[in-house]
């Protein structure tokens, strides 16, 4: 294996605070085996107070800045150091799409907005895949003319300046708002110049909402990672499975079982947490690449909200994910299948009460995912003999601490719990 898989802790700034409470954070991150931790935008924000309405992308929000500072920046570079000294790396939100309608490149360089026929800025929008009639439009932003600018080149030196400028301040990497709106021209001169700067600088482009032909413009842009959709997958349908395999030809993705633009899913799912921990397993599994929100491992309901969240939203749940996420987080690193993009086939039919799926990677010894879709009652799967060929295979059950792996024959019936999703190697 090259390079390990990116798995990813979402330390949403809200909702932490200053960024000398950050260190503290990443220290446990690390031990629950993640290796990079993602920030939400960091830049000073406009009018509205959201996260991606960015006034200033080279001063920092002052959420963020330590009681007394005289050079926040200088802080960050210095806060970035004592991260990676406990073994993270670190990515930061990229928003080329958009800025606060509020911001000062709205005054100084008026041609790189896009605007109406009587010349206003034009807000972003979005249209729900599922519902064309559904429109969302964000009225405290201004679009970027990437595209269209009469001063495209540059509105394209600014931003490769600003992505040198935090990578140099320490930073390893980028998670790319709105990626799919950005023309690829510009992401292929953004990550070449970026690996230039810093070999191995991280691309994931956030994609999540676009139509799927949006997603394929994306192919010559040069990211590490797409954001995918299997967090509303309900083991039922072909269509995960089906972009699975067509947008690895694009990029290995990274899978979430929340993120800090959806509810948090104690909410969805009834505080059941059997189901967070099949959601996270499932997201381990299926993708290359893995994403947590902070609060995940506690089992939080608050959603992280980019306008209102504060450190004071922090929740006593007396519950706690920790050695769950820690298990699962060391079993994806020691199985190499799981580190890999890889290849899905259904091994039992899709309908039936729990799902059998193979994943298969050049290279790598494959493995059976053995899912209980009834959340509240145990199912009973028995593994197809020819889904891993013949002989005993090795039974991982993470839910189970303490659990022994157990050896097992292929058509063996297993008895998963409710919500149970266990591995068979």
């Amino acid at each position: 294996m090259s390079k390990p898989p990116a798995i990813v802790y979402n330390l949403f700034p809200r909702l932490v605070g200053p960024m000398g409470r950050w260190p503290a954070h990443a220290g446990r991150v690390r031990e629950l085996g993640f290796n990079w931790l993602f920030l939400n935008p960091l830049q000073y924000p406009g009018f509205s107070g959201s996260l991606y309405a960015v006034k200033d992308f080279y001063r920092l929000n002052p959420l963020f800045v330590n009681e007394g500072s005289q050079d926040p920046l200088a802080d960050l570079a210095r806060t970035l150091e004592v991260i990676h000294e406990q073994g993270l790396k670190v990515m930061m939100d990229l928003v080329v799409n958009h800025t606060a309608k509020d911001s000062e490149l709205c005054a100084a360089h008026p041609s790189w907005f896009r605007r109406d026929a009587k010349g206003a800025v034009v807000s972003p929008s979005a249209i729900d895949p599922a519902d064309a009639r559904k429109v969302t439009v964000w009225g405290d932003l201004a679009e970027v003319d990437n595209a269209g600018s009469a001063d495209r080149q540059g509105l394209w030196a600014y931003w490769t300046a600003l992505v040198q400028y935090y990578l140099d301040l320490g930073f390893d990497g980028f998670r790319c708002d709105a990626a799919y709106k950005v023309p690829p021209r510009l992401w292929e001169q953004l990550t070449s110049v970026a690996r230039k700067r810093k070999p191995g600088a991280l691309f994931a482009a956030e994609t999540l909402g676009c139509r799927l032909a949006e997603v394929r413009q994306l192919k010559s842009a040069g990211f590490d990672y797409l954001f995918n959709s299997s967090k509303w997958w309900a083991f039922d349908q072909p269509w995960c499975l089906e972009q699975h395999e067509e947008f690895q030809e694009i990029a290995p993705s990274i899978a979430f079982p929340e993120s800090h633009d959806t509810p948090r899913l104690p909410e969805e799912c009834g505080d059941r947490l059997q189901v967070l921990k099949q959601r996270y397993l499932f997201a381990a599994v299926f993708s290359e690449g893995l994403m947590m929100p902070i609060g995940y491992e506690y089992g939080f309901r608050r959603s992280l909200d980019v306008v209102k969240t504060s450190p004071a939203d922090w929740e006593e749940t007396g519950r706690d994910l920790s050695s769950f996420i820690a298990r699962v987080n060391a079993l994806k690193l020691a199985l190499p299948v799981l580190c890999r993009e890889g290849h899905f086939q259904v091994a039992t039919a899709l309908a039936a009460p729990t799902t059998v799926l193979v994943k298969t990677q050049a290279g790598c010894a494959p493995a059976a995912i053995l899912v209980n879709k009834d959340w509240d009652s145990p199912q009973t799967v028995t593994v197809p003999a020819t889904a891993l060929g013949p002989g005993a295979h090795t039974l991982h059950r993470p839910f189970h601490e303490g659990a022994r792996e157990a050896s097992l024959a292929p058509g063996t019936a297993v008895r998963l719990d409710p919500a149970e999703l266990a591995i068979l190697t």
